[in-house]
C-alpha cells in the first residue's frame, strides 16, 4: 500500500443532493457559485460536491437550502473531489458509493413529503406519543420468536 499525504488538510467535503420538482441541480449550482467564498464546487447529476473550510461549506449549504429546504439534502463525503482513491477517472466505471446514492435518491421523496407535512403541523394539535411498556423482552422469548420465523 502506498503512503497517502492529504492534499486538503483542514477541509470537509459534502454532497448537496437535490430531489426537487421546482429546483434543479443547475439552479442550486448557480446559487452556490454566487455565494461561494473560497470553496470548491463541483456539479454532478444529483447536485453538488462542495469542499472547503467547514464554516464556509456550511454557509454555502445553508444558503442553497433556502431555495427548497424540504427537497435539498446534505451528506458528508470522506474524500475531496478528484481524489485518485475514489475518482472514477482513475478507477474506471461508476465510483464507489454512486449506487448507494442512486438508491438513496429513491427514498428522498418520502422524506420530503414527511418534512412538508410536519412543517404544516400545529404543535398544539400533535398528540403525545403512545406510552411504551416498561416490560423488557427477555432473551429466551426473543429466541423463540426468531426460531418461529425460520423455515
Amino acid at each position: 500500500m502506498t503512503d497517502y499525504t492529504p492534499a486538503y488538510v483542514g477541509t470537509v467535503t459534502r454532497y448537496v443532493v437535490v430531489e426537487s420538482y421546482t429546483v434543479t441541480p443547475a439552479d442550486v449550482a448557480i446559487r452556490a457559485y454566487e455565494v461561494a467564498n473560497g470553496v470548491m464546487i463541483k456539479e454532478n447529476c444529483f447536485g453538488l460536491v462542495i469542499m472547503g473550510k467547514e464554516d464556509e461549506v456550511n454557509r454555502v449549504i445553508a444558503e442553497v437550502r433556502k431555495m427548497d429546504p424540504a427537497h435539498i439534502f446534505v451528506k458528508d463525503r470522506g474524500f475531496p473531489p478528484g481524489d485518485a482513491r475514489r475518482c472514477r477517472a482513475s478507477l474506471g466505471g461508476a465510483r464507489p458509493g454512486f449506487h448507494g446514492i442512486e438508491f438513496e435518491m429513491t427514498i428522498l421523496p418520502y422524506i420530503s413529503n414527511g418534512l412538508e407535512k410536519t412543517e404544516a403541523l400545529d404543535p398544539a394539535t400533535v398528540p403525545a406519543p403512545a406510552v411504551i411498556s416498561s416490560r423488557r423482552l427477555d432473551v429466551y422469548t426473543l429466541k423463540k420468536m426468531i426460531d418461529a420465523q425460520e423455515p
